[in-house]
């Protein structure tokens, strides 16, 4: 049990100087540049999906709380599945897509994301909000937007008490520290 968590302390290290630029891979050099979030791409919402609509059909779905609880970065398999019907209410994926828990229990674990990185039919129910991102690797923001200094620029953005929500206005005002693309996505392949 000692040996698993001293490595998973070795991994968190690592994934920390890759994604804040503190450690390099070999071959890249050069600044990184500071952006915020909203000029990435655009935010749109999920829709739809009740929990007893869940496993209605066969289409693949991410429902929020699956992003708190089964999901780590990136999207590797789908849990719920709807109807044709259902999903005529829900919001379509599109690969590359980057999917945050717009509400949760506590400032703490606030705007949780991950990547969806497949390229097939797939939907985000309702109390998601979408980033679709132009000219960054979405698997490097999956990795990216879950670290410590990310999480607390949410937390401090989030509303709310009993139940915490953050809007996309307030994700898009998020500062993250990007390398150029040839980086980003070998930082993520590393890290996948």
């Amino acid at each position: 049990d000692r040996l698993i968590a001293k490595k998973r302390d070795l991994k968190q290290a690592a994934m920390q100087q890759l994604l804040t630029g503190q450690t390099r891979l070999p071959g890249f050099t050069g600044e990184w540049e500071v952006k915020r979030l909203g000029e990435l791409g655009s935010f749109t919402k999920g829709s739809g999906v009740k929990k007893d609509e869940s496993q209605s059909g066969e289409l693949p779905c991410i429902r929020y709380g699956e992003i708190y609880t089964r999901h780590h970065d990136y999207i590797k398999e789908f849990y719920s599945f709807i109807s044709t019907e259902v999903a005529a209410t829900a919001s379509r994926l599109k690969p590359g897509d980057i999917l945050f828990a717009g509400s949760g229990e506590t400032k703490a674990e606030i705007g949780k994301c991950v990547a969806f990185v497949d390229d097939c039919e797939a939907y985000a129910g309702g109390d998601i909000v979408i980033l679709r991102p132009q000219r960054v690797d979405s698997l490097f923001l999956g990795f990216c937007l879950n670290t410590p200094p990310i999480n607390r620029q949410k937390a401090s953005r989030g509303q709310g008490d009993a139940v915490v929500h953050i809007s996309s206005s307030s994700l898009a005002d998020i500062l993250l520290a990007l390398p150029p693309l040839p980086e980003q996505t070998a930082i993520a392949s590393v890290l996948s």
